[in-house]
């Protein structure tokens, strides 16, 4: 998502934290138009682990989805402890970035979808986001996750937070 170039007079970065009025079910859904990838946080013995991924947000906006190998270390994180959080921004890497990026962090419960029917429906939505993953979402040693939001976070001008919550 683009956002329109900072004025030469930059306001102060605030040193507070303020609460947020935005509607962060119909932002999420407008960054999951705007936005391709998000990093997903998994624990394991108590050690954090962070990966990028692709995701969709499910057509309800109550869950993520996303794909990994079954042979990987966020997988057998997500088997030992389903409970992640997800990080999905908008950051262009400049100062603008302190005033003017948005950022979620969700926090949620993760599940591989097994069950066929629901599997055939999330991985077109996926693959229809990311077409060059389709073969990889596909594939019979990915598992298709997704991510049951319990809470969602919606953080923008540097410190002005808005709460979800299931």
């Amino acid at each position: 998502m683009k956002r329109a170039k900072a004025s030469r007079t930059r306001a102060a970065i605030p040193v507070t934290t303020s609460r947020g009025t935005v509607p962060v079910l119909a932002r999420l859904k407008r960054f999951d138009r705007t936005q391709r990838h998000a990093v997903l946080a998994t624990t394991s013995n108590d050690r954090p682990h962070a990966s990028l991924v692709a995701f969709a947000l499910t057509p309800d906006r109550q869950g993520v989805l996303f794909a990994t190998p079954r042979r990987t270390r966020k997988y057998r994180n997500m088997i030992g402890n389903n409970r992640v959080s997800m990080v999905i921004d908008n950051r262009e890497n400049s100062s603008a970035d302190y005033l003017e990026a948005e950022a979620f962090t969700i926090f949620g419960k993760a599940r591989e979808v097994l069950q066929r029917q629901a599997r055939k429906r999330y991985a077109s939505l996926l693959s229809r986001k990311h077409p060059d993953l389709a073969g990889f979402v596909g594939a019979p040693t990915t598992a298709l996750i997704l991510v049951k939001i319990d809470r969602c976070l919606h953080i923008g001008r540097f410190q002005t937070v808005t709460e979800w919550k299931a």
